[in-house]
């Protein structure tokens, strides 16, 4: 029986100091979210429940790392080419634009799956919607996507703004005798 007490009691000393040492020693716990190339990631470190946290918020989207498509629904001819010069001016990584099977009424903007966050800020550039950034099914008005991850559809709305701002230019020449 003297040995059944010391091993209960051996048990009980090795339990108690293990609870101890782990109020006194926290093991640290990590939670890391891994990016998709080209988009941001958040990492956060606690050390223990008690004291602080740490965050650390790696930049948005890299614009060069997303291929982005621009169409033309809009029925505007050059619509789609100016969208795609204002992207590329703004550091996206464009592709050749084309125009929509089809015209539609409201410009949007379509992604594929990891790209949400790219779509929302090309959308934000563009003054479109958050509620028009849609992800990519196969009811957008194109044939394909390719390569390109994000997807821009001009429409009417937005393409009024390319159409206003062509200039045309007059020069007349009087000549005097």
């Amino acid at each position: 029986m003297p040995v059944d007490r010391a091993v209960i009691l051996l048990g009980l000393f090795v339990l108690a100091t293990v609870l101890l040492l782990g109020e006194i020693h926290p093991s640290p716990t990590s939670a890391t979210s891994a990016p998709k190339a080209g988009t941001s990631s958040t990492t956060t470190t606690t050390t223990n429940p008690h004291s602080s946290s740490t965050t650390t918020t790696v930049p948005k989207v890299k614009p060069t790392n997303v291929p982005v498509l621009v169409a033309n629904a809009s029925g505007v001819t050059g619509a789609a080419a100016a969208f795609t010069s204002q992207l590329q001016v703004a550091g996206w990584n464009v592709q050749a634009p084309i125009n929509a099977t089809a015209d539609v009424s409201t410009s949007a903007v379509y992604y594929v799956a990891g790209q949400k966050e790219a779509a929302e800020e090309i959308a934000a550039s563009l003054h479109i919607p958050s509620s028009a950034v849609l992800p990519y099914t196969t009811a957008a008005p194109v044939t394909t996507m390719g390569t390109a991850e994000v997807l821009v559809v001009i429409a009417p709305d937005l393409a009024a703004s390319v159409a206003s701002t062509t200039t045309t230019t007059t020069t007349t020449t009087t000549a005097v005798t």
